[in-house]
C-alpha cells in the first residue's frame, strides 16, 4: 500500500497587508480628528471675535448699519474682513487732551519762563502756576502783570465743564508778617484767592470748585536748594476727570478745606 505523503502549509507572504490596512485606517482616523478638532477651535475663534465686534459697536467704534463688509461664519455669525479693532477714547480722557495742548499753546511764553507747568496725573490735569510769575512774596493777590496770562488760562478752563481744586503750596521756610502767621494760611488763603477770582470775574459755578491749603507739606523738589523752594512756592489747579460736583476735592490729609 502506497504511503500518502504529508502535505506540508506553507506561510502566505502577503499577510503583512492586514497590519498595513489597519496602520492606514489608524492614520486617517487621527487625522480626521485632527481636522475636527481645528474646525472646532476655528468656530470658538469666530465667535469670540463675533463678541468682541458686538462690543465695539456698541461703544460706537464700527457703524452697524454698513454690513456689506462682513464675511458670515455661520448663521448667526459676521465678521469684517481687514478692520483693526481700535479701543474708544473715552470723551472725557480727549477732552483732557485737547484741554491740555490748548494750555500749553495759550501759556507757552509763562512755560518757557519757567512760571508755568502743565502737567498729566492720575486724577487729570495739573496747572502748575510758580509763585515767582503770579505772587509776591509772602502775599495772596495775584499779581496784575500776571493777569493776562490767568485771563487766558481761565477762558479756557471756563469752557469746559469739569471740576476744579485749587491748592496752594508753599516751602519750608516760615512766614510771619501781618497779614499771616504760617505756611498753611498763606497757602490757603492763594487759593481761595484765585477761588473768587474764578467766581466774580470768570463767572465760574462754584458747586465745580474747591480749595485746599497745604504748606510746606506736599513739595515737589528739596527744600535745601533755594531753586527747590522756588518750584515748591506754587498754586496748583487741579482739573479733575471728574463730572460729578460732589467729588471729594484733597489728595492727602494735610490739606486744609
Amino acid at each position: 500500500m502506497r504511503r500518502r505523503k504529508k502535505h506540508i502549509a506553507h506561510a502566505g507572504h502577503d499577510r503583512w497587508l492586514v497590519s498595513y490596512a489597519d496602520f492606514i485606517t489608524l492614520l486617517f482616523a487621527f487625522f480626521v480628528v485632527m481636522y475636527s478638532t481645528a474646525q472646532v477651535d476655528k468656530k470658538k475663534v469666530n465667535k469670540l471675535a463675533t463678541a468682541i465686534q458686538v462690543a465695539f459697536q456698541q461703544l460706537g467704534v464700527y457703524p452697524i448699519a454698513d454690513m456689506s463688509d462682513m464675511v458670515p461664519v455661520d448663521q448667526s455669525v459676521a465678521i469684517p474682513q481687514n478692520v483693526a479693532i481700535v479701543p474708544a477714547i473715552p470723551d472725557e480722557n480727549r477732552d483732557l487732551t485737547e484741554l491740555r495742548k490748548e494750555l500749553e499753546q495759550a501759556l507757552a511764553p509763562e512755560i518757557a519762563r519757567g512760571e508755568v507747568e502743565v502737567k498729566g496725573s492720575h486724577e487729570g490735569l495739573v496747572i502748575s502756576l510758580r509763585e515767582a510769575g503770579f505772587f509776591d512774596s509772602g502775599s495772596a493777590g495775584v499779581k496784575v502783570g500776571s493777569q493776562p496770562a490767568f485771563s487766558r488760562m481761565a477762558t479756557l478752563l471756563g469752557e469746559r465743564q469739569f471740576n476744579l481744586r485749587i491748592e496752594g503750596h508753599t516751602d519750608n521756610v516760615r512766614i510771619h508778617n501781618t497779614q499771616f502767621t504760617s505756611n498753611w494760611e498763606l497757602s490757603t488763603a492763594r487759593a481761595t484767592e484765585m477761588i473768587r477770582l474764578l467766581i466774580t470775574k470768570y463767572s465760574f459755578a462754584p458747586q465745580r470748585l474747591s480749595a485746599g491749603g497745604y504748606g510746606e507739606y506736599h513739595p515737589i523738589a528739596t527744600n535745601s536748594t533755594e531753586a527747590g523752594r522756588a518750584l515748591n512756592r506754587r498754586v496748583d489747579v487741579v482739573v479733575v476727570g471728574n463730572h460729578k460736583p460732589d467729588h471729594a476735592p484733597g489728595r492727602g490729609s494735610e490739606g486744609v478745606h
